[in-house]
């Protein structure tokens, strides 16, 4: 119970945060990405911050040898680069230059300004099924070294 009461409050947490810094808000993420425009450096600072709190929270963890609701740290060790790996993020970074939303803000979005968010959420969701239905490529061995 006590996992299920603290994922609930860290994404309300989360969700509030989204909202108050800005960065639920598309036109402020836009002007944001737009480095060669009227560009607003501000969300830099929300993230900046939120970078600074997850790792506090990790290395606490890392000393602890484990978090405190779960019964070991899993942090990801792979380091290999895939084809699905570098479109994936591709089209994610594309959909939020052009949407000014990722899923988190967007879901946040939904609560507040449905409107703006549904057709956001609604290709999310289809792009998260066809990752789900298209093959995967067989897997490589990662290439580990200069001399791989």
């Amino acid at each position: 119970m006590a996992k299920i009461v603290s994922a609930f409050a860290v994404g309300l947490l989360f969700g509030l945060g989204l909202l108050v810094s800005g960065m639920a808000d598309p036109a402020k993420v836009l002007v944001f990405l737009d480095v060669t425009g009227r560009w607003d450096p501000s969300l830099a600072f929300v993230m900046a911050g939120a970078v600074a709190i997850s790792a506090t929270g990790y290395l606490v963890a890392r000393r602890r040898g484990r978090p405190l609701l779960a019964s070991r740290l899993e942090i990801p060790t792979r380091r290999d680069l895939d084809p699905r790996l570098i479109v994936g993020a591709a089209v994610f970074g594309i959909g939020w230059g052009l949407a000014g939303l990722c899923p988190g803000p967007a879901l946040t979005l939904l609560t507040v300004a449905p409107a703006q968010a549904v057709t956001f959420v609604v290709a999310m969701v289809v792009g998260m099924l066809a990752f789900r239905l298209l093959p995967a490529a067989a897997p490589k061995p990662a290439i580990q070294g200069a001399d791989a």
